[in-house]
């Protein structure tokens, strides 16, 4: 086999296809801006997963904070959030005036226990933000109910699940609204960029008024609130409309990347895979779990044979911003010390994949 350049975890992947798109924009005259390649881009995705509304934002932080805000949400009122997720999801909540309540995961699918968030809803509890973890869910019909029984919102932070499902039902559609990211990593990227779904109309009124500056009707300088510019650009729409073409082979390359790796990894004892039904999931990122003693050293090993990798995210609690917060977080924790996350790029090729467990194999006879 030919040498192999160096292994990235992650890269975005731009060809042609988006080059000639922005150089044809660009020659048009089009006032980057968001406008209309932005509408179009909106609608692509609303068709998509089939929801009534889409909104395009900043990033996928932006999108989360709109999206509290919309729902009324702020000064007083609690949040109930994952203590296992990219920390931008309690950021938000923070950013909006309220309170993130942290509540512990469930090991088998690392998204929110509904056990033990029911233990968790005060008089203060305005919704639960609901974290799907690379394109897994819990049981997303429990998580409706309970939500409509309590008379709590429902937000779907699916930014690494953007085309992956819950029973043949696009994530991103179970709650009052859904967000999704855009950012590099994901599995399609506008370098930046977030999108809101929803399908209650006064809901999408509000997320125009608040990410264009509180105006009552866009390009009209009447405000009806206090709002920021949180808009997204036509150069931005540009690129992810081509990405969008490119969605529905990426959702099933990244099931085949998963596949390979676990075939090839599946007998190291070490190595543990979260169960995965990819009847509905597309993996953002090949995941493994590993001893704690054994992840470090195996990163340090990674590296050195040229390839590249990344912890999962600490638990939320134990980040600076959040010490303070007590309780009980067995699962996270240990997710949180044991998590790898593997190359992961859409298009790595088989016979890199094969290198990767090789060296893993390697590491692991040592």
């Amino acid at each position: 086999m030919a040498e192999i350049k160096k292994i990235n975890q992650m890269e975005p992947w731009l060809d042609e296809k988006e080059q000639n798109a922005v150089l044809e924009y660009l020659k048009s005259g089009g006032w980057l801006t968001e406008f209309k390649k932005t509408r179009e881009f909106e609608n692509m995705i609303a068709d998509y997963v089939g929801a009534k509304y889409c909104s395009v934002v900043s990033n996928g932080t932006v999108s989360l904070f709109v999206a509290i805000v919309a729902l009324g949400i702020g000064k007083g009122d609690e949040v109930i959030v994952p203590n296992y997720t990219m920390i931008a999801s309690a950021n938000a909540v923070i950013l909006s005036g309220a309170r993130p309540i942290l509540v512990d995961i469930d090991f088998n699918n690392l998204c929110l226990d509904l056990e033990i968030v029911k233990k968790s809803i005060t008089k203060k509890t305005k919704a639960i933000m609901l974290v799907t973890v690379n394109g897994r869910s819990p049981n997303m019909d429990e998580f409706v109910s309970f939500c409509k029984k309590k008379k709590i919102f429902l937000i779907e932070d699916a930014a690494q699940s953007f085309g992956s499902k819950y029973r043949g039902r696009y994530l991103g559609t179970f709650g009052d609204i859904g967000s999704f990211s855009f950012s590099m990593p994901k599995i399609i990227t506008t370098g930046q960029g977030g999108a809101l779904i929803t399908n209650n109309e006064k809901i999408y009124k509000k997320i125009l008024e608040i990410k264009d500056f509180g105006r009552k009707k866009a390009g009209v300088d009447i405000h009806k609130s206090i709002g920021y510019n949180f808009k997204f650009t036509d150069l931005q729409a540009v690129i992810g409309i081509e990405q969008m073409k490119k969605l529905q082979w990426r959702l099933e390359r990244k099931k085949e990347i998963f596949t390979l790796y676990k075939k090839n990894l599946v007998t190291i004892r070490e190595i543990k895979f979260l169960e995965t039904d990819l009847e509905n999931v597309s993996p953002w990122f090949i995941d493994i779990l590993v001893p704690q003693n054994k992840r470090g050293p195996l990163v340090k090993f990674l590296d050195e044979n040229g390839i590249g990798s990344r912890i999962f995210y600490p638990a939320i609690h134990t980040q600076v911003p959040y010490k303070k917060i007590k309780g009980s977080f067995k699962n996270s924790e240990n997710i949180s010390r044991t998590g790898l996350w593997l190359p992961s790029s859409s298009f790595l090729r088989d016979e890199e994949i094969i290198y990767i467990c090789n060296r893993i194999k390697d590491f692991f006879s040592k």
